[in-house]
């Protein structure tokens, strides 16, 4: 039996369990803003051997909710990246579990050749291969001063011993 219709088998028997995830340590969670946002920094689900981690648009947000790094798009795009880390960080996974993301640039037309330098050599410091897939977006953001914010979704086996078999 395939990988593939090894995983497809045990989702389809597997209880589906979810949770919250969160990461104190990077960022602080929307319902604590001066305006609360009712959102879970990402959900965590945990389908028998597989667990699939969805990551809520996450932006260049500090530990007290406070925007950072504001009118600088290459420090933000670096900012919410860093958060992303802890956030799979949290969940003991990294980089390499990504299998998409969904990009949301203010200004694309002026942003986008700074965004694709920034991931591009962020990307090639984690050493990923294959590249997640991914969508930008130009998008009016939450705050008039953020300029990227950040979906990902991750996938990752939590039974080492099918993991080593790939």
């Amino acid at each position: 039996m395939s990988a593939f219709a090894e995983i497809l088998e045990a989702i389809s028997h597997a209880p589906i369990k979810k949770r919250a995830i969160t990461n104190h340590a990077v960022l602080n969670e929307a319902f604590a803003y001066a305006k609360p946002s009712s959102f879970s920094r990402g959900m965590r689900i945990d389908l028998g051997s597989v667990t699939i981690l969805l990551i809520s648009g996450t932006a260049s947000i500090d530990g007290d909710g406070k925007s950072v790094h504001i009118g600088d798009f290459r420090a933000q795009m670096r900012r919410t990246l860093a958060n992303i880390t802890g956030l799979l960080a949290s969940e003991n996974c990294t980089w390499h579990d990504i299998v998409r993301t969904t990009c949301y640039l203010r200004d694309i037309e002026r942003d986008y050749e700074a965004f694709n330098e920034e991931r591009t050599a962020f990307f090639k410091e984690q050493g990923l291969d294959p590249l997640p897939a991914s969508t930008g977006i130009q998008a009016i953001l939450c705050r008039p001063e953020l300029l990227i914010e950040i979906e990902a979704i991750a996938m990752f086996r939590t039974d080492q011993a099918s993991a080593d078999k790939e």
